[in-house]
This record gives structure tokens, sequence and C-alpha cells, in this order.
């Protein structure tokens, strides 16, 4: 029996029996690889549970049903699991991430914008994550800018309105330049940021972002930040 170039799809054949079952299968394929959802691309045991269309990448070492199924595509269909080979520039949502995702011929690479054949790709980040204040003249994030990141800027959005002795204001930046993503900020809550690098600024090591208060010193709140940066992959061998 025949079938699709593109997805694979089962072609009914002529004078076929039960024709519904080769095309609820294709339906059920479509369905899964049009608009790409992976609940995740690293489980390598296949769930005990899953739902009727779920969609997982296979990693090579996958066991039980998956087991020699190492690069595809493992579809729930019709109460036992149909793979599909997928192609080079597929994009998918990967959901236990959160991240978009783009297939080079071997992975999915998370947050990428443009892959090669042999696995070099740019990725276009959001590092986004919630900071809450601790006591003091400033605090550092626990999240940081990755090492080899180019950031473009950072924005940021107050949770809960940032309280302290005589505070007026904040700025943040990183060590050494404090200020670099905004200053005289705002402090009460739905108050946001978006600081843009003077130019992309390359970051060598992992740096935390310094957030400073003015007037005086934190005692309180919470902000939402986020990292926009660029990072390069090289190619596989």
């Amino acid at each position: 029996m025949g079938e699709t170039i593109q997805f694979g799809l089962p072609f009914v054949a002529a004078a076929q029996a039960q024709k519904h079952v080769t095309v609820n299968e294709a339906f059920t394929r479509l369905d899964a690889l049009a608009n790409l959802r992976l609940a995740s691309t690293g489980v390598v045991t296949p769930p005990v549970a899953p739902d009727e269309g779920e969609a997982y990448f296979v990693p090579n070492g996958a066991v039980n049903a998956w087991d020699g199924k190492g690069g595809q595509i493992a579809i729930f269909a019709n109460g036992g699991w149909v793979f599909a080979e997928p192609k080079p520039g597929w994009r998918a949502y990967v959901e236990d991430v959160g991240l978009g995702a783009t297939f080079d011929g071997e992975d999915f690479v998370e947050e990428a914008v443009s892959v090669s054949i042999n696995g070099a790709a740019t990725l276009e980040q959001v590092i986004e994550f919630d900071h809450v204040i601790t006591a003091g003249a400033d605090n550092s994030s626990a999240v940081v800018i990755p090492a080899g990141a180019q950031v473009t800027g950072i924005s940021g959005i107050v949770k809960t309105t940032l309280t302290g002795t005589g505070l007026a204001s904040w700025r943040i930046g990183v060590a050494g330049s404090d200020n670099r993503y905004g200053n005289g900020l705002n402090v009460n809550i739905g108050s946001w940021v978006r600081g843009l690098s003077g130019a992309p600024v390359t970051y060598w090591s992992n740096t935390p972002l310094l957030i400073t208060a003015e007037g005086g010193d934190f005692a309180a709140g919470e902000i939402r930040l986020a990292i926009h940066a660029t990072q390069l992959l090289p190619p596989r061998l």
C-alpha cells in the first residue's frame, strides 16, 4: 500500500476491505503532524496511558514499544503507536519545555530559527523567570545570562509592588554596568521595563542580572524578567 511523501499518510487501495481503518489512521497522523505538537523530545519509555493523538519524538535508546524507533515521531492512534519520519526543517512546539523546535535531520533543536543539515544552529532565546526581591540594597538573579549568549535586551514587569524604606525606583543591569538595561524604573505593580543593549553584548561566562534599589533599600516585591538572547551551536562531525 502506498503513502504520501510528506506525512506518510496511507492510501486506500482499490477494493480494500475495512477502508475506515486506513482512513482513520491517516486522519490521526495528519491531525498530529500538521501544526506539530510534541509532548516531549526526551522521554525514552512510552507513557502508560497516553491520550489519543498524543505525539512524541523518540530519542535513541528508547525502550518497549519504541525500541528501535529512535529519530521517529511516535503517535498514539487507535490504542497503539504509529510512527512517522520527520523531515529536515519541520517545526514543532515541545510541550514539556514550552519551546518551539526545528528538526535538523537528527534532532529537534529548541529555539532554533535556522539549522543546517549538520546541526549548526542559530538560537533565539527568551529566558523568562520570576525574581522574588530580598531585603537589601541590591539583588542578583538566580537565573543567569548563559555563557556565550549575545544579549539583545532585557524586559520585565513588576508582579508585586516593590517596597522598602525610602525606595523611589530601581535599575537593572549586570555587575560593572548596573543600569545597562534601565534605571529610574517604577516600583508599582504592572510597571514594565524594555531595556535594549546599546549594541548587542556577548557574555562569555554565566552572568546574573543585578537589580538595584534607588533612593533606599528593597524590602519585598516580585519582578518577572526575560532575557532576550542569541546563541550559536556548531555543526556536528
